[in-house]
């Protein structure tokens, strides 16, 4: 059995799980726990944060080659970040956080956009870790030897798929070295510090991730033990998970203890809504070992917690506090520096506020960070953004939004209180998007603006003269003034009732008042069609001839929108037309319509 080391007090390491969405991070968590936490998730993906304990003990167990080393750590912390790209924030905090990581790449489907983004988070922080080339078991022709090493499992294959196993490492090591890491298959490495392991694993098998485990203990053995012996002393450094209502207990908080101990009597300093609350630790409950915070619902009191750890803390006076800000114990310190600490990281989160916005609502400030990123993103402003429910006083607002493509307000895992939901019903310009998985809420976001945008485009098209140019057909005089009724020919562009007509040199000649088509009434004709037209103010004979070619006169204003917003939606035929019209018009005033 694994031995513990008693030289020296060693805080245990911080892992933090990475990847793109959907690539196995909590499903491999799950196997190393023996729990599923991903059957509960919303959409199958993780959205906050959780930290599950995993014992030096359960490790070893394990893995025989590690049974007999002495161990100065007393097992591994991991936190599983949620997986999609909106949560960089959160990911870059969790790898400031974090002594190791693992980054969980799908073999079949190698490196995606969020799997670069993670990679580029830890290179910033100067964090060690470990590839998960993940889902082996979906190889063609695998046989699956569950819980096995990959050493013992890769022997057993044939040939022909230990061949595709290893080209598609070698398209992982490849990538990776395109974006300037040294790699290598973990069992062909010799150097750890220069090179990155990649270890093939099924989370849904177990198959290699005894050799994930020993490849993290590893490195935090052999380069990371120093480190971890500062942060034992002092008073603790942690983050606030969840704010949740205990029975028995009242308001709880989850938090993650990085840095110091935490004990029961501690007077601590949080962040709530608008204001900086300190109180006093009434009671410590810790998660049994390889359980997660966030689900665990048996928990052990203990006077005294040492980093890193995730504990539940039970105090008074905790009711605002916001999920995703620091947490900070004040002890042999002055309360008014702690609180300026506190103060000055709550500043630092990066919530962008625009001139010009959505509303966005979520349950932590981590969820704002990453809304806010992904909004920024994509050109989409945010006017405000909350942590809490959302309510009528925001529909309100959301009402008063001058551009109705941000008439919105989306809620990232928080309630819509009843006021706001009658409020709504009553405010048909606004909308409000609901959910508890972000991307979805920004891909909903999305398309209803688009469908917005268009509807607009729509209404802005039809009420926009359009260019068309007609010539008077002979033999068509059908009455010579008082409305002049003459015989035209479209020869480009759509010309519509209701619009004025203009001579070659620009003179506006009269208004087109109907239209008529085999003795029908219509409201335009598109470019071929010959049709009757009653144009007030000329005289055949005088102001026009038969043979002239007339074009529709468009005000100023409209060639400017048409020109600048919407040039790519109008027909090869009305585009000639429309720059035959505007050189004509510029001819004589070189700005005209620009």
């Amino acid at each position: 059995m694994a031995k513990q080391s008693k030289t020296s007090q060693i805080r245990t390491p911080i892992v933090c799980v990475l990847g793109h969405v959907d690539h196995g991070k909590t499903s491999l968590l799950d196997t190393i726990r023996g729990s599923s936490v991903v059957d509960t998730e919303a959409g199958a993906i993780t959205q906050h944060i959780g930290a599950t304990i995993v014992p030096i003990e359960a490790i070893a167990r394990g893995n025989s080659s590690l049974a007999k080393m002495q161990f100065n750590i007393p097992g591994l912390l991991f936190i599983d970040t949620p997986g999609h790209h909106a949560f960089t924030t959160l990911r870059a905090r969790g790898g400031s956080l974090a002594d190791l990581a693992i980054v969980v790449v799908d073999i079949n489907e190698g490196f995606k956009p969020q799997t670069i983004e993670a990679l580029q988070i830890l290179r910033n922080y100067k964090t060690p870790f470990v590839i998960a080339a993940n889902k082996v078991d979906r190889i063609h022709g695998w046989r699956v030897h569950e819980n096995e090493s990959f050493a013992t499992t890769f022997a057993k294959q044939n040939e022909r798929v230990q061949g595709m196993l290893e080209t598609k490492v070698y398209e992982l090591v490849g990538k990776l070295s395109d974006l300037g890491f040294n790699s290598e298959r973990f069992d062909r490495v010799r150097d750890f510090a220069r090179n990155v392991g990649i270890v093939p694993t099924s989370a849904l098998t177990g198959e290699g991730i005894s050799d994930v485990l020993m490849m993290l203990i590893g490195l935090a053995q052999r380069y990371m033990t120093d480190n971890l012996a500062l942060s034992v002393e002092g008073p603790g450094a942690g983050t606030v998970l969840e704010v949740k209502e205990e029975r028995g207990l009242g308001t709880t908080l989850d938090v993650i203890l990085y840095d110091g101990t935490l004990s029961v009597g501690d007077e601590i300093v949080v962040a709530g809504h608008n204001q900086i609350l300190t109180t006093k630790v009434r009671s410590l409950l810790k998660p049994r070992p390889m359980s997660e915070i966030l689900i665990e619902d048996k928990f052990e009191r203990v006077k005294s917690v040492a980093a890193a750890t995730g504990i539940k803390v039970a105090a008074p006076k905790l009711e605002g506090v916001i999920a995703g800000t620091p947490l900070r114990v004040v002890r042999g310190e002055n309360r008014d520096e702690v609180i300026e600490k506190v103060m000055s990281e709550i500043e630092d989160i990066q919530v962008t506020i625009a001139d010009e916005g959505i509303i966005i609502k979520a349950d932590t400030i981590g969820a704002l960070e990453a809304l806010s990123k992904e909004l920024d993103a994509q050109g989409i402003g945010v006017l405000k953004a909350e942590v809490g429910p959302v309510t009528r006083h925001d529909v309100i607002e959301a009402g008063t939004i001058k551009n109705p493509l941000y008439s919105a307000i989306i809620a990232f895992n928080t309630p819509m209180l009843p006021d706001a939901v009658d409020t709504l019903a009553e405010s048909p310009q606004v909308s409000a998007f609901e959910s508890g998985v972000i991307y979805q809420l920004i891909d909903d976001y999305v398309e209803w603006r688009d469908e917005k945008k268009r509807e607009m485009e729509r209404q802005q098209f039809e009420k926009l003269v359009m260019p068309a140019k007609v010539r008077i057909l002979p033999g068509c005089i059908f009455r010579q003034s008082n409305p002049a009724v003459v015989g035209v020919r479209i020869l480009g562009g759509k010309l519509q009732s209701g619009v004025y007509l203009a001579l070659p040199n620009g003179k506006r000649i009269g208004h087109l008042k109907q239209m008529q088509l085999r003795s029908e009434t219509i409201h335009e004709a598109e470019a071929g069609q010959e049709v009757a037209v009653s144009i007030e103010g000329p005289t055949v004979g005088r102001q026009i001839n038969v043979d002239d070619d007339l074009y529709v006169d468009i005000p100023e204003r409209h060639v400017k929108v048409i020109e600048r917003e919407m040039l790519d939606r109008l027909s090869p035929s009305m585009q000639e037309i429309l720059e035959e019209y505007t050189t004509m018009r510029r001819r004589q005033d070189p700005f005209w319509g620009k």
